[in-house]
């Protein structure tokens, strides 16, 4: 495969940037065309199928589509002067190492973290990776925010798609992500994704194939979340399995001019949450107990 072409004037996120990542410039995911990783390891942290029985094979890729104004990975999703950008140029034959090494290590599945703006060169590594001979489940660790030629593209080596739906709410996305197409944007992603889907789980109940769709519940937010519970509820229930998560926490980033949410979740938001999951019958996936503090916070 000939990856490079989509990197000339890249279109693989919404944003259509359209900028030649080839050139050595930064398209608006903070990255050029080269693919640079951050940290790989076992991870612990995922849902319980996708660490069941050995961990999840976690590979961070820098850079990112979105740059939330609260990530709590910026160190490594974002470039600007004000923050570096962790994560060094890998080329496929240390791709295929670190996949390798991880395979040996035990893990279940090689997770790819912020994926989408280097996917035609994951594509292109990984058919390498399962040449030599790793044939774990790849996920698809996402924010939900990709062109349906990325998702389409990304198909040919994804076995389970973990895609966040951060809000379905226009002016929750424009206020909040500064990108008032979010909501159409990452619901048409999701759909074609379960296209591709269909929950597969093996004997050691571990996740093997499938949709996961993730929601961050954000609060004083708490009408975007109940509009993602009945989105789901309508489009995806039975074809996929929800991951409801409460660990917001207003995490300051150096440059960062937009507002957030300066609290966690309490436990009224929280309660109030559970009782809309059982109002609109979801009940296949994953709730994320309430644990207040920031200890939980990841340091790249």
């Amino acid at each position: 495969m000939d990856y490079s072409n989509y990197y000339t004037s890249c279109t693989l996120c919404p944003h259509n940037c359209g900028v030649n990542r080839l050139s050595g410039r930064r398209g608006l995911c903070g990255e050029t065309g080269k693919l640079r990783l951050a940290a790989a390891g076992i991870h612990f942290g995922e849902e319980p199928p996708l660490t069941r029985g050995g961990g999840s094979g976690t590979i961070f890729l820098s850079g990112c589509s979105m740059n939330c104004p609260f990530c709590q990975n910026y160190q490594i999703s974002r470039s600007s002067p004000k923050v570096s950008g962790e994560g060094r140029v890998v080329d496929s034959d240390e791709f295929t190492e670190i996949c390798i090494a991880l395979r040996a290590a035990g893990v279940v599945n090689i997770n790819l973290v912020t994926p989408s703006h280097m996917a035609p060169t994951l594509v292109s590594y990984l058919k390498k990776v399962r040449k030599a001979g790793v044939a774990l489940p790849v996920a698809w660790n996402s924010s939900g925010y990709e062109s349906a030629e990325t998702v389409e593209m990304a198909s040919e080596i994804v076995d389970i798609w973990l895609p966040d739906l951060k809000t379905l709410d226009n002016g929750t996305a424009r206020r909040i992500y500064s990108i008032e197409g979010y909501p159409k944007a990452a619901s048409s992603a999701i759909l074609q994704m379960a296209d591709y889907a269909g929950i597969e789980v093996n004997d050691k109940e571990q996740m093997i194939r499938g949709l996961m769709v993730r929601h961050l519940i954000l609060p004083g937010e708490l009408d975007s979340t109940r509009g993602v519970l009945q989105w789901f509820s309508e489009n995806l229930k039975g074809r996929a399995w929800l991951s409801l998560m409460s660990q917001y926490t207003p995490v300051r980033i150096p440059g960062e001019k937009r507002s957030i949410p300066e609290r966690q979740l309490n436990e009224a938001e929280y309660e109030k949450v559970l009782a809309w999951l059982d109002e609109f019958g979801i009940e296949d996936g994953f709730v994320q107990e309430l644990v207040p503090g920031e200890d939980w916070l990841p340091d790249f």
